[in-house]
């Protein structure tokens, strides 16, 4: 252990003597780890539109009361359809006054702006795999040892694996994202605005109004003129 130290501080040093001072642009660096949530099911819409509710009522205590009215997109895909539906049970719910009319009422807009990014997007989870020792016998790699003692105690091998990588989503990172912009306003001001990302299942899309093109068949025949003597 304390000669993987050493190394590491070595090679550290030596990376930094061969820094460059001095670049014509920005290095590009990664932002520090976070997690965002990958939506999967119908049931995740109604925490989103929970979420959505919190996070706006808290603004709106700060104002006077008055009705609100849902300002419902033109063609809505069905994602945005049962946001706005889950978004009204859940303030009707909670006792607010939503009306069936925008006179006199705060205007709630949801903004859901689809996102596509390049595929085979990387997946990084915890430093290290599981492998099979023997029959029933598995083994966590690179983890502290405090942790994979007491991990390990508590629930076994492979269950201790599942433990520390079940808050991750199966798969490759979706190229897919949605970022969902929440305003609340009247014809003067806004009075409240959130904007949150989440990931989407690519085989999802069209659920959230992805239409994906068909792609171009290839040209089996071709047109000749022919140019001679009549």
């Amino acid at each position: 252990m304390v000669l993987k130290t050493g190394a590491a501080i070595v090679a550290g040093l030596i990376l930094a003597g061969c820094a460059a001072r001095f670049s014509p642009v920005p290095q590009a660096t990664n932002f520090p780890a976070s997690q965002q949530v990958k939506l999967q099911a119908a049931s995740h819409w109604g925490t989103i539109a929970g979420h959505i509710e919190k996070n706006m009522l808290a603004e709106l205590k700060k104002n006077p009361p008055r009705p609100l009215f849902i300002n419902e997109a033109p063609n809505p895909s069905p994602f945005q359809r049962a946001l706005n539906t889950q978004l009204i049970t859940s303030l009707v719910n909670d006792g607010y006054t939503v009306s069936k009319s925008a006179a006199g009422s705060l205007k709630i807009d949801l903004d859901v702006q689809a996102v596509t990014f390049s595929a085979d997007r990387p997946q990084y989870r915890y430093h290290g795999e599981h492998g099979a020792l023997a029959a029933g016998v598995f083994v966590l790699s690179e983890i502290e040892p405090p942790l994979l003692l007491a991990a390990a105690a508590g629930v076994g091998a492979q269950d201790a694996y599942s433990w520390f990588n079940d808050q991750f989503a199966p798969g490759a990172t979706p190229r897919t994202e949605l970022i969902i912009t929440v305003s609340v306003s009247d014809q003067y001001r806004y009075f409240a605005r959130n904007t949150s990302a989440y990931y989407v299942t690519d085989s999802d899309r069209v659920l959230y109004g992805i239409i994906d093109k068909e792609p171009e068949l290839p040209q089996l025949s071709k047109t000749y003129q022919l140019r001679g003597e009549r």
